[in-house]
């Protein structure tokens, strides 16, 4: 067996992940701010599940909501958690005595849509996670597309109005992706939260109906960019706010495909179908890699 960590803002999430990519034993732990406290809580949460598992843990995927690069495998930004100059990899591998890998956690939930979610019968894929900001992940020829370093892929982060608001966060930038229809802009235009937006607007609400098809239309129009740029089989969205379906993903659909080159406007917009279980699952896939690059 491996285990699959999946660390958010809020919650640490662990499961027992077996060949076939079910979950034999999960259970969650708050995430600390600090870096080395995080580290440790990862290795608790692991050896909580190792008691749970009646065989050996083989390896450990780790996924962190940060830029890492792939060479050194240590983290470059975060943006909720402080793991400047921690080598997570090198530290866990010290605490558990197995094999660790280490990713960014939008690009492990885009991996297990890909495999065993609602891409598997796709080649390749963009998966965006929409909910308080907006990541994403893509998978091209079977692998997660990384970029020189391996802190690519940050698609939530393509600005879509050049003058537009500033960005979350850590990002300098203005009108990226995430600054528009993400949870946080949702709840900005609307003044609720995004949860409430999307409730009002499945009872027929105008105005919660109109705030999200203005953010569709903006995630539309990352979209067409993305599709000229990567020309994926199919579009994986999940996310929170990715949960409204088609009051968000009608009107996205619609302006991407007006948007994109013609060749390129025929991939299809899809719900993600793991939900929060992907990050966790992806994780495991990529523990499973690593103990097969070892054998």
């Amino acid at each position: 067996m491996v285990v699959g960590i999946d660390v958010g803002g809020t919650k640490i999430a662990g499961a027992v992940v077996a060949r076939d990519s079910s979950l034999r034993a999960s259970a969650t732990l708050p995430t600390p701010v600090a870096g080395a406290q995080l580290v440790q809580a990862i290795g608790d949460l692991v050896e909580r599940l190792r008691r749970e598992c009646p065989e050996e843990i083989l390896a450990v995927g780790v996924g962190l909501p940060s830029l890492i690069d792939a060479r050194s495998g240590r983290v470059r930004m975060s943006a909720n958690i402080d793991l400047a100059d921690i080598d997570v990899r090198a530290v866990l591998k010290e605490l558990l005595g197995v094999p660790i890998g280490l990713e960014n956690d939008a690009n492990l939930a885009a991996l297990a849509e890909h495999r065993v979610g609602a891409g598997r019968e796709h080649g390749d894929i963009v998966m965006l996670t929409v909910g308080t900001g907006v990541g994403g992940g893509v998978i091209a020829g079977n692998k997660i597309f990384r970029g020189g370093s391996g802190t690519g892929a940050e698609l939530g982060h393509m600005v879509v109005q050049a003058d537009g608001p500033p960005c979350q966060r850590n990002c300098p930038n203005r009108g990226c992706l995430e600054t528009m229809c993400s949870g946080t802009a949702i709840a900005r235009d609307a003044g609720m939260p995004a949860e409430e937006v999307v409730r009002r607007a499945r009872e027929g609400d105008a105005t919660a109906i109109a705030v999200l098809d203005r953010a569709g239309r903006f995630l539309g129009v990352g979209l067409s960019s993305l599709a000229n740029i990567f020309n994926p089989d199919a579009f994986v969205i999940g996310g929170g706010v990715g949960a409204a379906g088609d009051l968000l993903l009608g009107p996205a659909t619609e302006e991407y495909r007006s948007r994109a080159l013609p060749p390129n406007a025929e991939a299809q917009v899809v719900p993600a179908a793991l939900g929060p279980r992907a990050g966790a699952i992806g994780a495991g896939l990529l523990a499973w890699d690593l103990v097969d690059a070892i054998a």
